[in-house]
């Protein structure tokens, strides 16, 4: 003898009920008019066309304008000062800054003549710690590719104004 299978629905027979009442009103709801306004009529009337007038072009007399006075002249251009030139110069050491806190050696005058790069010194901070333009420290240091952007720990810069590299 073979089992005999019985369909039965997903959903248990309440909800099922459940869900056929909440669809019926909703079905229900176009089968009752609306209650509407009733349209009005609007009526509109057009008047008749007036006669055509002629209209005499009136010329406009124009009183002449009085002379405007003289402009005065303008002042002449004052220009600016001269940009201040930079004088290279020997570098001044103004300490150990954040960026530059490597060790210096300097001449027999005192003045620093080689920088030795330590972790976490970039150029431009070596160069405001000594006191020297961005673009002079780089002439001065032709050993020192992509504008500085790269210097190295224990590369050695050259300091001194008068000598070109570290030869």
């Amino acid at each position: 003898m073979t089992p005999t299978r019985t369909r039965r629905s997903a959903l248990p027979a309440p909800a099922a009920l459940l869900m056929t009442l909440a669809a019926v009103p909703l079905l229900l709801t176009g089968c009752f008019p609306s209650e509407e306004k009733p349209v009005e009529t609007v009526y509109v009337t057009v008047p008749a066309k007036p006669a055509p007038t002629t209209v005499q072009p009136v010329t406009p007399t124009v009183a002449p304008e009085p002379p405007a006075p003289p402009a005065a002249e303008p002042a002449p251009p004052v220009p600016n000062d001269p940009a201040p030139v930079y004088e290279p110069g020997p570098a001044y050491d103004n300490g150990p800054v954040p960026g530059a806190n490597g060790p210096t050696d300097v001449d027999g005058n005192g003045v620093p003549s080689i920088y030795t790069v330590v972790s976490g010194d970039s150029f431009f901070d070596i160069a405001q710690r000594f006191d020297l333009p961005q673009q002079q420290l780089l002439r001065m240091n032709p050993q020192i590719h992509d504008f500085g952007e790269t210097v190295y720990i224990g590369d050695k810069i050259n300091l001194d104004w008068q000598r070109v590299g570290l030869g």
